[in-house]
């Protein structure tokens, strides 16, 4: 009789309605435990899956609509599993870029280290900030390696060189240095390691790019190019002289309100219309006398020369040759711009790096000071020859006379 009491209080105690509610719990708690143990392992690695995805050969792209559905569905998951909080942001963690749609982009929010204040500022507009390197800006940090470029906009100033260089930046297989290193004309002594630590970090099939457009007037930059490397792809931005030298003296007036007139620094003599091709406003433009040097150490074919009244009128078919001459697929296409009314030349939708429509600052699109038709005369009639022998060297004619 003892043995049968004491066997229906166990057989009580186990199916008693509160010990099986227990029970289950404790068996939903562990299923918990093992499901986000689950997650997690496979959440991991997912950062280093996309690293080895754009290492070497580029196999394909993903949609930024693809990606987003992969972090809503993160984030559902978590958010079954989790109590999440109101006030946390699981898919804040994988800010997608705003243009880009290759994972390979990721290391186009890095901030250059020598990217100056003042270059940020003529870049990126006036009054703007460089943005703080974020989470991925650190983790695309360690992606990639330093590269000494393969191709530089040698020239030429106030040609439309700055516009050109933004421009590229937009193209994802582009990585350009922002501040002008000023390597092949003022700092060669420091040698060539130090030249490649300026660099951006790319990767396999993008290009590394910098733009100083003094190196075009500058004897020795050609053969010291062409020791570094003589595959270098060469780009020059051209512009018609006179307005170039106009907008020249224009920035070095905005800089000293001082200096002699235009039209006293560009004649000897003004009675007899004798130029001074001392001046360096004039000099410049004399752009066959300046390529005769770089055809001693390039052929004419790695030589790319842009329009720069064709890249403010018709901004997308300039680029299209000069994607084309990189061996780059033409993305930066039409839907890339607008035009500026009040600056008078296009500027982009979405800059690079940014949703935010962008145009150059205000050192750009500056003012001229109004020239005697007579000086700008006697210009044309001193450039024409030049231009004639430039036209037959390029095979192009720019349409400057």
């Amino acid at each position: 009789m003892e043995y049968s009491q004491i066997s229906h209080n166990l057989y009580a105690f186990s199916f008693s309605p509160v010990k099986n509610k227990l029970f289950l719990l404790g068996i939903m708690f562990l299923l918990w435990v093992y499901m986000l143990y689950s997650c997690v392992g496979y959440c991991a690695p997912m950062p280093s899956l996309v690293v080895d995805n754009n290492r070497g050969k580029e196999t394909g792209t993903v949609s930024v609509v693809g990606k987003r559905t992969e972090n809503n569905g993160r984030a559902d998951l978590m958010s079954r599993l989790l109590p999440i909080p109101p006030w946390v942001d699981i898919e804040s963690d994988y800010d997608e870029p705003s243009v880009r749609t290759s994972s390979r982009d990721l290391l186009n929010k890095e901030i250059d280290a020598y990217r100056g204040v003042e270059d940020w500022g003529e870049m990126r507009g006036e009054g703007q900030r460089a943005p703080e390197p974020g989470a991925m800006s650190s983790f695309s940090n360690d992606l990639g390696s330093k590269k000494l470029p393969q191709a530089i906009i040698i020239g030429v100033k106030k040609g439309g060189t700055r516009a050109l260089l933004e421009f590229l930046r937009v193209h994802p297989d582009i990585r350009a240095v922002g501040a002008e290193p000023h390597f092949f004309d003022r700092n060669y002594e420091n040698g060539l390691e130090w030249y490649r630590e300026l660099m951006p970090k790319t990767l396999e099939g993008q290009i590394t790019m910098e733009k100083t457009p003094s190196y075009f007037v500058t004897r020795e930059a050609a053969a010291r190019i062409s020791a570094m490397s003589r595959d270098t792809k060469l780009i020059v931005v051209v512009r018609d002289p006179i307005t170039r030298a106009i907008s020249d003296y224009t920035q070095t007036l905005s800089k000293n309100p001082d200096i002699p007139t235009f039209e006293s620094l560009a004649f000897k003599n003004r009675t007899t219309g004798l130029i001074d091709t001392s001046w360096s406003a004039i000099q410049i433009g004399i752009y066959a006398k300046h390529l005769d040097n770089w055809l001693q150490y390039f052929p004419m074919g790695q030589i790319l020369f842009v329009s720069g009244e064709r890249l403010i009128s018709d901004p997308a078919g300039e680029l299209g040759r000069v994607q084309d001459f990189l061996g780059l697929k033409r993305i930066i296409t039409d839907k890339h711009f607008y035009f500026n009314q009040t600056k008078g030349f296009p500027c982009l939708k979405k800059a690079e790096g940014s949703s935010k429509p962008h145009c150059l600052g205000k050192t750009k699109g500056r003012t001229h000071p109004n020239i005697h038709p007579e000086v700008v005369q006697r210009l044309r009639d001193f450039y024409r020859p030049f231009n004639m022998k430039f036209y037959q060297m390029t095979g192009h004619n720019f349409g400057w006379d």
